[in-house]
């Protein structure tokens, strides 16, 4: 299979390369590329987890030929080994895919009900030359180490047209995400998916909530097309438009509604409160603490926190630093034989300080939903324990 993938990649590589003849001659470069449209292809999200934020590629067509080359940065391959490992810790790897079949590409995203729209890009015949040869370059090392922040399907085709173009890109300031952070910005994506922002917020550490350059947001590709909509290109002292026109692919279709838990992470935290303040009650009543309930919150805090954990040696630059390590503790799975023993044990008088200074901590980073709620929970077991030393 692999095997066919790269004889596929290459004999795409040959056609595109070879799809414009006699481009060494300057007579003939003109000619050729004024018949060419270059264009960044912009899908809208549609509701699976992993297109909550949209996608790009770039869009190579010959009008003379009717040739279509469409370049896809966001190709993965999940069935190599490990691969959710090295996904969470930042090692994965992404490539660039090159198909001759812009039809095939389309149906995929009418199939989710997802927009498809392009925007031909105001380029000189000898930047379309630039861009063919260096979107060639790219097909022969087509693996990149992808960063969802930072090098991803969205910023690579950005980098390679600015690369491309003689001159200087003047982007227009997009007033109502100028002062968002990474966390918000991701927010957005995620409005009708509370479960997904839940595990976003709970992955991403302090670094998430430092507000994002303009430069920065163009990692989601619908801030990018907004950008590229209003976005000038200096040439020689005169300034033009990047995209000279637009094409609706595929128009905004029906979406599958996919079915998701039907409670959100606030209620659940919530209830959890309630369960904690109900057992507590019982506990006053019968004189007697129910170190189960304890021995459950710790070990579910415990395994929670070994994820966390493992997230901060992650290449992940956002996952370094996450104040929610302070209540989701790996250490607490080591005081479980004690708490299960009724022993006396040091732990809960070390979890209030930590819940205290999480709850400061918030001043800082902004925390899972509920997360606020799950530390209250834990102080009023520290309440509990009080007598505990």
């Amino acid at each position: 299979m692999k095997r066919f993938e790269n004889i596929f990649r290459t004999l795409c590589l040959l056609i595109f390369c070879t799809a414009t003849p006699h481009l060494h001659a300057q007579e003939d470069l003109r000619s050729n590329m004024d018949s060419v449209e270059v264009g960044l292809l912009t899908c809208s999200p549609h509701n699976e987890v992993y297109s909550l934020y949209g996608h790009t590629a770039l869009h190579w067509h010959d009008l003379r030929t009717d040739e279509h080359f469409v370049f896809n940065y966001g190709v993965f391959d999940y069935r190599k080994p490990h691969f959710v490992w090295r996904f969470m810790m930042g090692q994965t790897d992404y490539m660039l895919e090159c198909t001759s079949n812009l039809n095939r590409w389309c149906n995929y995203y009418r199939k989710w009900g997802s927009e498809v729209k392009e925007q031909i890009l105001n380029l000189t015949p000898s930047e379309k030359r630039r861009l063919q040869e260096a979107l060639g370059i790219n097909l022969k090392s087509p693996v990149y180490r992808y960063n969802f922040f930072y090098d991803n399907c969205s910023t690579r085709p950005r980098n390679i047209i600015e690369k491309c173009l003689e001159g200087e890109v003047k982007y227009e300031l997009n007033q109502e995400f100028s002062e968002a952070t990474f966390r918000q910005l991701i927010h957005h994506c995620t409005i009708d998916h509370p479960w997904a922002a839940f595990g976003n917020d709970l992955l991403l550490g302090l670094n998430a909530d430092r507000k994002a350059t303009q430069r920065e947001r163009q990692f989601l590709p619908a801030l990018l097309s907004w950008d590229f909509d209003h976005a000038t290109v200096i040439r020689n002292g005169q300034e033009q438009p990047l995209v000279s026109h637009r094409v609706i692919h595929v128009p905004l279709g029906n979406q599958p509604i996919e079915k998701e838990f039907p409670l959100s992470p606030l209620t659940c935290t919530l209830l959890l409160l309630i369960a904690t303040l109900a057992i507590g009650m019982l506990e006053w009543r019968s004189k007697r603490i129910m170190v189960w309930w304890d021995v459950l919150l710790m070990l579910a805090s415990g395994i929670a926190g070994c994820i966390l954990l493992l997230m901060v040696f992650s290449e992940h630059p956002a996952t370094s630093l996450n104040l929610q390590l302070l209540i989701l503790n790996p250490a607490a799975l080591l005081f479980i034989p004690s708490v299960a023993r009724r022993k006396k044990t040091i732990w809960f008088r070390i979890m209030g300080v930590l819940a205290v200074v999480f709850l400061i901590g918030s001043f800082w980073q902004d925390y899972a939903e509920g997360m606020e709620i799950v530390a209250l929970c834990l102080l009023i077991r520290t309440w509990i324990h009080r007598d505990d030393k």
